[in-house]
């Protein structure tokens, strides 16, 4: 009685009020699996596509003919399907839509899907789904990274920089982890108040600055560490997504809130500066997305256990990650399931990150919703990072939440911590 019985779409909501995708899947023996899409701001060329309306109505955001198609076209072909069979219904989706950036069907309707037909089949286990993924593994919990401040696409470009965060891997387990952050934060928002420079928060949580340059927030971020009594030396580090193919425009990477453009060499030297200058632990798509070359040049002059992490550099697809691994440009995987579609590409990508000598992060996206599923994903597989955002917003919480509300009922579990990424190659 595992086989697919129904699978039904729904408009829903997202953390911005845009329309998303649910998905809800039926087994043959009543089991029930639900998920929905998030979706991205700040998103590489290669991703796959949500599928939207256009038009005027919820300006363009809708999402009734990606719900159309799972309704009438992905529900009758799975019907009958091996509900426990994830990699044969994960292709048979690909095989609906066709395309190489699920244009078709949408990237939005398929990783949905996909997702609820995890949960389901779990369900049908009576288990988990971060359980049922695991199979013989250990349970290991993931060293966080947050959001303290947001800037980018996720606050319409008042910073430059679209991700300001820390990363406590001195802790001993997620618990702490997260207490430590709630103290950083808690830092960070009042340290804003002192400089009159606090506005509010951005579309992840993170606190809305208003400095005026980038390394003014990077230099705030590490004075909120300490303020909040904790080393950023061997407790808490500091990581920053650029995300670069955001302020690179004509040849040269635009710098708003500083009024200056700069060219690709003298960006490369910026970004050097700050690395030399601040315990940086981790750097994010520092360079648009088809310059591997200095991505390389960044990697290769890093010191051992320094992350460079490939976002758009990667989209969390294989043939991606074997061009960067050839030309040696990052070293850790960003893993986001709505990039590529479906759970099975993206456990693919998480296989192909760990067979390079890579590290990977699980990762939420900026428009997110309740669904908890990458928690169960980055625990199922054995993901060694996790990013969801900051640490306010419920769509955020609900997921740093479900991680330690797991923690704490795990009779026997391991808290990576530690930056086990030193060895990384």
């Amino acid at each position: 009685m595992s086989e697919v019985a129904e699978v039904k779409a729904l408009s829903l909501w997202d953390s911005r009020g845009r329309p998303t995708v649910e998905v809800k899947v039926v087994l043959g023996d009543g089991s029930i699996g639900r998920a929905m899409a998030p979706a991205g701001a700040s998103t590489g060329s290669a991703e796959a596509l949500d599928l939207r309306d256009g038009g005027s109505r919820f300006r363009g955001y809708g999402v009734s003919r990606a719900v159309e198609g799972v309704n009438s076209i992905v529900g009758p072909a799975l019907a009958g399907m091996n509900g426990y069979d994830q990699d044969a219904l994960d292709s048979a989706l690909i095989g609906l839509d066709g395309t190489l950036q699920r244009s078709y069907l949408g990237g939005n309707a398929m990783i949905a899907t996909s997702m609820a037909l995890a949960h389901a089949a779990s369900a049908s286990r009576r288990v988990p789904l971060w359980h049922y993924l695991l199979e013989d593994r250990s349970l290991v919990f993931p060293t966080p990274e947050v959001q303290i401040f947001g800037g980018g696409a996720h606050a319409e470009g008042h910073m430059d920089l679209q991700d300001f965060m820390v990363v406590p891997y001195g802790a001993n387990s997620f618990t702490e982890a997260m207490e430590w952050v709630a103290e950083v934060y808690r830092a960070a928002g009042d340290y804003m108040t002192q400089l009159g420079r606090r506005q509010g928060v951005a579309d992840e949580g993170g606190y809305w600055p208003a400095f005026d340059s980038n390394e003014q927030a990077i230099e705030a971020l590490a004075t909120a560490v300490e303020n909040a009594g904790f080393s950023i030396c061997d407790q808490i580090g500091l990581s920053l997504d650029i995300a670069a193919n955001q302020i690179y425009r004509e040849g040269r990477y635009h710098l708003k809130r500083e009024s200056r453009g700069l060219s690709p060499d003298d960006w490369f030297k910026t970004i050097k500066g700050w690395l030399d200058s601040y315990p940086i632990i981790m750097i994010e798509d520092p360079f648009m997305e088809a310059d591997l070359e200095r991505h390389a040049a960044l990697l290769a002059s890093l010191p051992d256990g320094v992350q460079l992490v490939g976002d758009d550099l990667l989209v969390t697809q294989v043939p991606k990650m074997k061009q960067a691994f050839a030309a040696k440009a990052c070293n850790t995987l960003l893993c986001k399931p709505n990039q590529v579609g479906t759970l099975t590409e993206a456990r693919q990508a998480f296989i192909a990150a760990t067979s390079m000598g890579w590290s990977s992060v699980m990762s939420a996206r900026s428009g997110e919703t309740e669904d908890t599923t990458i928690v169960d994903l980055a625990l199922g597989w054995g993901v060694p990072q996790f990013k969801v955002g900051s640490f306010a917003r419920s769509e955020r919480m609900a997921k740093w939440n479900q991680m330690i509300r797991i923690e704490s009922e795990a009779s026997v579990s391991r808290y990576i911590g530690g930056r086990p990424w030193g060895r990384i190659q």
